[in-house]
């Protein structure tokens, strides 16, 4: 493999379709009809970046393709008053979004020089995200109309008189520490999910000797903290459509996401929209797995269980001699499904639908993060507080483990969701035991639609499709009733 830069995956050209081969995207990185009537051939789809670097150098100084700004492609405006509203919108950005940190001006800096010429393609504009594997990064696309950007719907939809805004982009760089697999398997899974405006598309994605980098849709979103918890019921509903319908796409791809949660899922708050974003930890369905207890018949599993251990004290051993399952545990802490903390090793998409119910969760009550372990064993407590010692005992048998606690708080049955949510938003206090609360139409429905999301046995627990046509989710509360535009709810 050569040490030059190398483009692992490339936007189409605008009337250039695009084609796979040998698992690479090999496309010209210009129209071959335009590198001819120059007299050079179209730089192939692995060409080296300084060969593709010095084609462009000379499109702009012959000047026979237009910078941005300089012609009337969107407008008849005079080009004075074009140049006006650019610099009043760059003085609006320059405001909010250049970074005051030195650290975080030094490290964008770096990165910039990196790759040479990254100038002329991206304008770094601060780092927005950082997360274990990747640090995310807002820049301008300085070259959005030489390609084919049909992923971008607003734009598609857009009949525009006026000269057209700057375009950003999320530019994502994945750590030298991830392995190789990992950052091919995210890359891959992003292009075959394109084609879902609820999920994050892939623009493109390049690399230089180890440092690799995805450009992504930069999407205006609100942080979930400042909206939670002034959600109507409407406002849930519209939220959660949007968030099933990404999972209703992924899950049809047999791919699960594996950390669903308000961070990886950017929502507009006023536009109703959001993008489900994040794939580090995606896996296809079955990639990991072998047969586990919860795949086998009521029968079978009752007579491979072991016996149950008594305890004479209360709490749980702290040196376990017992061996170890290995099965994959990723996702965010309070946001894991019962069969992943039991360690199932034949995990599906439902574990994500069991994430997406926390979210729902955490709307309901107004408490984030509404569960809070600091590990795996705490993690289960929290979640059997609410479910009681029998249902656990038979969510954990139902993988070939077994679930016993002395704890005093854990009772055999547990609490209703509706009991827990009205505790969590102080609407039993100053009411007696034998006046019940009323909750609206709406909110019923929202506890409803969550007790499937919760259902401990994942092959009970409702699917992305089946959420879709939930009463809930067609819900409209000015009407009390089911809005029929909402009737079926798939993706578009």
């Amino acid at each position: 493999m050569p040490e030059d830069y190398v483009e692992e995956e490339e936007r189409p050209r605008k009337a250039h379709p695009q084609a796979h081969r040998n698992g690479r995207y090999e496309e010209s990185r210009y129209t071959a009809a335009a590198e001819r009537s120059r007299g050079r051939p179209a730089p192939s789809r692995t060409s080296s970046y300084e060969q593709e670097q010095e084609i462009y150098e000379d499109q702009t100084e012959d000047g026979s393709d237009q910078e941005e700004g300089e012609g009337s492609v969107y407008s008849d405006a005079p080009a004075e008053e074009e140049d006006e509203e650019e610099e009043e919108e760059e003085e609006e950005e320059k405001e909010e979004d250049y970074p005051t940190d030195p650290l975080v001006i030094e490290e964008l800096e770096k990165f910039q020089a990196t790759f040479r010429g990254f100038e002329k393609r991206f304008r770094l504009i601060n780092k927005i995200g950082e997360g274990t594997f990747s640090s995310v990064y807002k820049a301008e696309d300085l070259l959005y109309d030489r390609y084919d950007n049909s992923w971008d719907i607003d734009e598609v939809n857009t009949r525009r008189t006026g000269p057209r805004p700057p375009k950003y982009v999320a530019i994502k760089k994945i750590y030298v520490t991830s392995s190789p697999a990992r950052i091919q398997n995210e890359l891959e899974l992003l292009h075959d999910l394109s084609g879902c405006r609820s999920v994050v598309p892939l623009i493109t994605a390049f690399r230089h000797q180890d440092q690799v980098v995805a450009i992504l849709p930069y999407f205006q979103h609100v942080d979930f903290r400042e909206y939670f918890r002034s959600l109507t019921t409407n406002d849930m509903v519209a939220y959660f459509r949007s968030l099933f319908s990404a999972l209703s796409h992924v899950h049809r791809h047999k791919i699960i996401h594996r950390d669903i949660k308000p961070t990886n899922f950017l929502y507009d708050y006023h536009k109703r929209r959001g993008v489900l974003c994040d794939f580090g930890l995606a896996e296809r369905e079955g990639t990991d797995s072998s047969r586990c207890m919860c795949t086998y018949y009521a029968n079978d599993r009752k007579e491979r269980l072991p016996a149950i251990p008594t305890a004479l004290t209360p709490g749980y051993p702290k040196n376990d001699s017992r061996p170890a399952r290995r099965a994959n545990r990723a996702g965010t802490r309070g946001f894991r499904a019962p069969e992943v903390l039991f360690k199932c090793t034949a995990q599906t998409t439902k574990i994500d639908i069991w994430s997406a119910g926390v979210i729902l969760l955490t709307i309901l009550s107004k408490r984030f993060p509404f569960f809070n372990s600091s590990d795996d064993v705490d993690a289960v407590i929290e979640i059997a507080t609410i479910f009681g010692k029998t249902r656990m005992r038979n969510c954990a048998a139902l993988h070939g483990c077994v679930f016993d606690t002395t704890i005093p708080t854990i009772g055999d049955k547990g609490f209703t969701l509706e009991k827990i949510i009205l505790w969590a938003t102080n609407r039993t206090s100053g009411t007696k035991d034998d006046v019940p609360v009323v909750l609206s139409r709406g909110e019923q429905l929202a506890i409803q639609f969550l007790q499937r999301c919760f259902d401990l046995d994942p092959f009970r627990r409702i699917s992305a499709d089946e959420a879709l046509r939930h009463p809930f989710l067609r819900y409209c509360e000015d009407s009390e009733e089911e809005d029929p535009d909402l009737s079926m709810g798939l993706p578009v």
